[in-house]
């Protein structure tokens, strides 16, 4: 069975002016490219299958990244059903010289396994090993009861 731990995966972008808008911070579109990029690769860790998005949760951006800053986007996947895969992101602005974060954008994704034809497989249960994979998944599933 996929651990919590096993699906968790960072990583980062630096913001270059062919990212930007007119107000030369990132565009939100890219975010949200990237940050469906990454949660499918968690997603397909946990499902052990190519998965595909099958929804977006609510989207904010809080906060703009300027040119020059970096994008760090975490994500893992926090929750299974039969065939989807839920999983936690969370988009923040770095300075490449400090290392100083700001959270500016967080959401929820879900992805469905699908094998060589496109149908939907079943996925294993996720598992949680660590008490910090647990208050990861803990503070997921709050962010998720707090939208509804």
């Amino acid at each position: 069975m996929p651990t919590v731990r096993e699906t968790h995966l960072e990583n980062r972008w630096r913001i270059q002016p062919n990212h930007a808008n007119n107000y030369e911070t990132v565009h939100g579109g890219n975010v949200m490219k990237w940050m469906d990029e990454l949660g499918a690769l968690s997603a397909m860790r946990a499902a052990g299958e190519p998965c595909v998005t099958a929804s977006i949760d609510e989207m904010n951006f809080h906060r703009p990244i300027p040119v020059g800053e970096t994008v760090v986007i975490e994500s893992y996947a926090y929750q299974t059903g039969r065939t989807s895969v839920k999983v936690a992101l969370e988009a923040a602005r770095e300075d490449p010289r400090t290392g100083d974060r700001e959270v500016t954008t967080g959401s929820r994704f879900v992805f469905v396994a699908i094998d060589q034809d496109g149908s939907p497989v079943e996925v294993p249960d996720l598992t949680v090993e660590s008490d910090r994979c647990q208050t990861l998944r803990d503070r997921a599933l709050e962010r998720e009861q707090d939208e509804a």
